[in-house]
């Protein structure tokens, strides 16, 4: 498998790049598709597959509401809903019909259905005609760039005439499916890299849920947790007001910003290692320079969920970092909150419980020093705190491992399908595919 995705090269049907003519091997012939094997002939998706589109039928979420039930609801990039009927029960491929995902392609635009669903507008629904593998038929869907057959102009979109001249290149039905399967293989390891993340996500929830709060010890803790006024226990730091049009990419001083803590996934943030906007020496004086601990939280939210984000900094020695604009920086006495710990406050019910209770606003929840002094909670002693931190560190640091493989394993589909659905590998011999 990996020795398919290192033969990749930018020239498969989603890039559409054209190889000269002195390029072309042996076997092989020149396209509007690039260069693919003389046995395979291009046609159009038009000749491949019937549209279904007179059969889908949206239904809009009110009414969705009223007719809940197990049957996939399917819009342009998946399912949206459940209902408690359906319009079609066979193998059918979908192509997403409008929205942004046609150019951005950050979700899938062509997939696979089976069995009872319910199809809305926004997906065109294809029935492939004999001797067509609908796992190939799919993977080469999803492989094609869409760009030139967009015909939106507010939003993208592929109009059934457009859909219906797709170039497909098709080798004979026994490549086909042994393409089918060997795409299919990877994307079974996939998905079971995705219900291993998951699940691994779910363990480390239900793990915070109990070490957070006390319902669970770790073997050699025990005793009651102090409860601590936070105001008692922290200095706050001056921090910038600067825009983002104050910002530049190459001054010294790098400026932690509002939006890159609301857009974080994690809960620590390596100044070092994350690129950061910056800002000028002399914009930056007078502002408190932040040190590894230093917890910095946004200010204001659009929804409650954001009430107390935060992020915990590390790797600030021998750098200047200042905290930016809507934002509050807090130095907590290490010996009340230990390094390491104070980025998972924000998942401690009792922080986030007081914090939302006072946040104020009409078009954003705030939150201001005072709110994050006032905080009254129980904690474990700063030992525990970092043994707790450990854990669910450990627990991050094995999910991070599992997305790098799923990522990994992405690419190698990746490759493969360059090398696949444009039949610079062959998985079956050209004669064989033709006695078939």
């Amino acid at each position: 498998m990996s020795s398919i995705a290192t033969q990749a090269r930018d020239d498969s049907p989603r890039h559409g790049v054209k190889a000269h003519a002195q390029d072309v091997p042996r076997g092989y012939r020149r396209t509007e598709l690039g260069v693919i094997p003389e046995d395979w002939r291009v046609c159009t998706l038009g000749d491949v597959v019937e549209f279904l589109d007179g059969q889908r039928r949206p239904v809009k979420s009110s009414d969705r509401a009223k007719m809940a039930g197990i049957y996939p609801y399917y819009g342009a990039s998946g399912i949206v809903d459940y209902v408690n009927d359906f319009l079609f029960d066979e193998d059918l491929v979908l192509l997403g019909e409008d929205g942004e995902n046609i150019l951005s392609r950050n979700l899938p635009l062509a997939f696979r259905v089976s069995g009872k669903v319910w199809v809305n507008n926004h997906a065109h629904v294809l029935r492939p005609k004999s001797g067509i593998d609908i796992g190939f038929l799919t993977e080469f869907l999803e492989s094609r760039d869409y760009s030139e057959y967009n015909s939106g102009t507010a939003q993208p979109k592929l109009n059934k005439q457009s859909c219906a001249r797709i170039p497909i290149a098709l080798p004979a039905p026994p490549e086909q499916r042994a393409i089918a399967e060997a795409l299919s293989d990877v994307d079974g390891l996939l998905g079971a890299l995705e219900a291993l993340i998951a699940k691994k996500r779910a363990i480390k929830q239900a793990a915070m849920q109990q070490l957070l709060t006390g319902k669970t010890r770790l073997p050699g803790f025990s005793g009651e947790w102090e409860t601590k006024r936070l105001g008692r226990h922290v200095s706050f730091l001056r921090h910038g007001t600067h825009s983002r049009a104050d910002l530049t990419a190459d001054d010294p001083v790098r400026n932690l910003h509002y939006g890159d803590i609301h857009t974080s996934t994690e809960v620590f943030l390596n100044a070092r290692e994350t690129p950061m906007p910056r800002l000028a020496v002399h914009r930056a004086a007078g502002l408190d320079r932040l040190q590894d601990g230093d917890l910095v939280l946004v200010d204001a939210s659009e929804d409650l969920n954001g009430v107390g984000k935060s992020v915990e900094l590390t790797g600030t020695a021998g750098i200047d970092v200042v905290s930016g604009l809507h934002t509050i920086a807090a130095r907590f006495d290490k010996s009340v909150l230990a390094d390491g710990f104070k980025g998972y406050l924000q998942f401690c019910p009792a922080f986030r419980q007081q914090l939302t209770r006072l946040a104020a606003g009409t078009k954003v929840y705030a939150t201001n020093r005072a709110h994050i002094a006032s905080v009254e909670m129980s904690l474990p002693h700063p030992d525990e705190q970092t043994a707790i931190a450990t854990v669910l560190s450990d627990m991050n640091a094995e999910i991070a491992a599992l997305e790098a493989r799923r990522d990994k394993t992405r690419a190698i589909k990746q490759g493969m399908m360059q090398q696949l659905l444009t039949g610079r590998v062959r998985l079956v011999k050209p004669e064989a595919a033709a006695n078939a």
